[in-house]
């Protein structure tokens, strides 16, 4: 029998291992002697020159039908702003259907949110301000309340009516109010939060800015909420079509017999 030489491989191509899968060659070098850390469902990432080096480790993951290379877990990119702020409020929203507006604090909401209390406040100020924004809250009472009590005391009833009517009389910001007095109505949980906010951040600091007993400032604002009803959810007429003077002659004397 004759025997037969086999000529040497050309330059370049190389010996595959006998563990390597059939076809793997065609000019690309594989080092198949280290580790690869590749998420199932992912190609490795390319490597420059057409060489497949599988011994450096390669963390290729999918997010929103695109693969991200490069950072390890743990090692990412930092949230934006935007999705820090959203990452917040969420856990606000969790906290105060949970424990109530009284029973959330800032430091127990950057923990839920994972962040550094400084942070929360740096984005809204306060507790309040968390609320007003996690609950899309229309009236931020620290804005409102000055507008209505730096007004002479002989004109707080006037200033009232016209300030709560304007709020009310825009579609946009009548239609979060109308959303958050229905929850109320009907979820105990809702009504507990609504009661706690406008307690202590509503009627307390409108009582505490102008001196004012509790249970009259209570009654001013029942009294044009209980128009508002009347007006803007029942349509009740007369009274869904007075203009705004016309609301003023009609309720502004007893709001200031409550606040003057």
């Amino acid at each position: 029998m004759t025997e037969t030489t086999h000529p040497d491989p050309p330059a370049g191509t190389g010996d595959q291992d006998a563990g390597a899968e059939e076809g793997t060659g065609s000019g690309t070098t594989v080092d198949v002697g280290a580790k690869v850390d590749v998420e199932v469902g992912e190609a490795p990432p390319e490597a420059p020159s057409g060489v497949l080096d599988v011994g450096a480790k390669a963390d290729a993951r999918v997010e929103g039908g695109r693969r991200r290379r490069g950072r390890p877990p743990g090692r990412g990119r930092r949230p934006g702003p935007t999705e820090t702020r959203e990452e917040i409020l969420a856990a606000a929203r969790g906290l105060f259907a949970e424990k109530g507006y009284d029973g959330a604090s800032l430091r127990a909401i950057a923990r839920a949110a994972g962040v550094d209390p400084a942070l929360v406040h740096h984005f809204y100020g306060s507790k309040e301000g968390v609320f007003i924004a996690a609950m899309r809250f229309p009236i931020d009472p620290a804005e409102l309340l000055p507008t209505i009590m730096s007004a002479p005391r002989e004109e707080l009833g006037e200033t009232m009516v016209r300030v709560f009517h304007r709020i009310w009389d825009d579609p946009e910001g009548r239609a979060p109010i109308l959303a958050m007095l229905r929850s109320a109505m009907t979820n105990e949980k809702a009504a507990a939060m609504m009661r706690e906010f406008v307690s202590s951040a509503l009627f307390a600091r409108a009582s505490e800015l102008r001196g004012v007993p509790l249970e009259r400032v209570n009654a001013a604002v029942g009294q044009m909420i209980g128009v508002a009803m009347l007006r803007y959810v029942l349509r009740v007429e007369p009274i869904a079509s007075l203009t705004e003077d016309e609301l003023v002659e009609l309720l502004a004397p007893t709001l200031q017999r409550y606040l003057g």
